[in-house]
């Protein structure tokens, strides 16, 4: 199939499935279409089994594999969604948490990578260096499910900017150690790094040099905001530095992640505060959540099909259900222990661990990740258990974040 094919079929089951949601379901909108998209597809597998004549499930699994589901994510939807996402992250708000966020985006992905690593080494006999590896895949929170979460949960303004502002910067950070870890367990890959001082090199090569990126470009893109009154061409101006400023960031083997929440949180706060009219903001932001909204559709229904891309055997639904345990584990720790680091110099309130604990939503990235190993003997089952997992996060935790939190009271705001 052509892309453009491609791209037709996946918005006209986007919409069809998102109706379905909409009309019977009644879920959030983006798990709705998981939901819907994941059971089609265990329905095709299942005729497929009882009439294997028919080949419905070898067709579609072609489709799929047709689709590139992590090339589609890593280079073309994930600069789009970080930035649509940072816009609406106001750096007043994180500079109140940043260092929750510094230490969760740093000290909580090494901790979470070590005890998922350490866990799934232990469950399948897997060499501990592979084992980091799928530590690092399903160690990052997937900031397109989370503020998608968020937009549902209505949690209060100082836990929101926590739970946002760590998921925006820990899958880019959680992105460049699975760059390294694949470098050390595959030396003769594409992303090889030689010893502590290559690893060290590529990391401020990836997530500093990201960082750096995102905040030129932002500012560039801002000073000619400034000198421009046309909505239109300043929304185009968005979309390029949130296109083009990704790709560049791949080209020169910089985060890309990194670049696209930094250069939308600069615009997202100083861009709309002193480079637009109050006409381009509103048709800014409307642009960025209809784009957001879009792109959010076609990604749950990606990871709903998915599931023709995993093996699943006795062994592989075992182990990925333990690997739930173990995440939830990880995640735990992850949040627990920065936030007892900070403890002696700020106060937080009880509902924090819990809240960001089961928000830690795992999704597109996590299987976009397991899906670029390279082949080995390991690959199925890290790939199987990280689908379970994601679907886990998305659909349990996702559709029980906000129980979760009126249960507990929505306890006063505190920093």
């Amino acid at each position: 199939m052509t892309i453009l094919q491609v791209a037709s079929l996946l918005i006209v089951l986007a919409g069809a499935f998102g109706a379905i949601n909409y009309l019977f379901l009644k879920l959030p909108s983006s798990i709705g279409i998981l939901v819907v998209a994941l059971l089609a597809s265990l329905s095709v597998m299942g005729v497929d089994a009882l009439f294997p004549a028919l080949g419905a499930a070898d067709e579609i699994q072609k489709i799929v594999r047709d689709i590139e589901f992590s090339d589609a994510l890593l280079e073309g939807m994930l600069g789009l969604l970080l930035f649509a996402g940072a816009l609406h992250v106001k750096l007043t708000d994180l500079r109140q948490q940043a260092w929750v966020v510094l230490l969760m985006a740093t000290l909580g992905v090494a901790i979470s990578t070590a005890i998922v690593g350490y866990g799934f080494s232990w469950i399948t006999g897997a060499p501990l260096i592979i084992a980091l590896v799928f530590g690092a895949i399903i160690t990052p929170t997937d900031p397109v499910a989370v503020l998608g979460v968020l937009r549902e949960a209505n949690l209060r303004k100082s836990l929101e900017t926590k739970i946002a502002g760590e998921s925006l910067f820990n899958d880019g950070v959680a992105y460049v150690v699975f760059l390294i870890l694949v470098g050390i367990a595959f030396p003769s890959g594409e992303h090889h790094a030689e010893g502590a001082v290559g690893a060290i090199k590529l990391f401020v090569q990836e997530a500093i040099g990201g960082a750096i990126l995102g905040a030129i470009l932002g500012y560039l893109v801002f000073q000619i905001m400034k000198r421009i009154d046309d909505y239109a061409l300043e929304v185009l101006l968005s979309l390029g530095l949130a296109f083009g400023g990704y790709q560049l960031a791949v080209y020169l083997h910089m985060s890309g992640p990194i670049m696209a929440v930094v250069a939308g949180l600069f615009i997202g706060d100083v861009g709309i505060k002193y480079g637009m009219s109050e006409q381009t903001r509103t048709y800014l932001n409307k642009f960025w959540e209809l784009i957001d909204e879009i792109l959010n559709a076609i990604l749950f229904l990606l990871i709903g099909i998915e599931v023709f891309a995993v093996t699943f055997d006795i062994n592989a639904i075992w182990g990925g259900i333990m690997c739930i345990a173990l995440a939830l584990f990880a995640r735990a720790a992850a949040v627990t222990i920065p936030l007892l680091l900070l403890k002696p110099f700020r106060t937080f309130t009880s509902d924090v661990i819990p809240i960001m604990t089961w928000g830690g939503l795992k999704g597109g990235i996590s299987v976009a990740l397991a899906l670029t190993l390279p082949d080995s003997e390991w690959k199925p089952i890290i790939l199987a258990a990280t689908y379970m997992v994601v679907i886990f996060s998305i659909i349990v935790q996702g559709l029980t974040i906000a129980p979760l939190a009126n249960r507990l009271g929505r306890a006063p705001d505190l920093l």
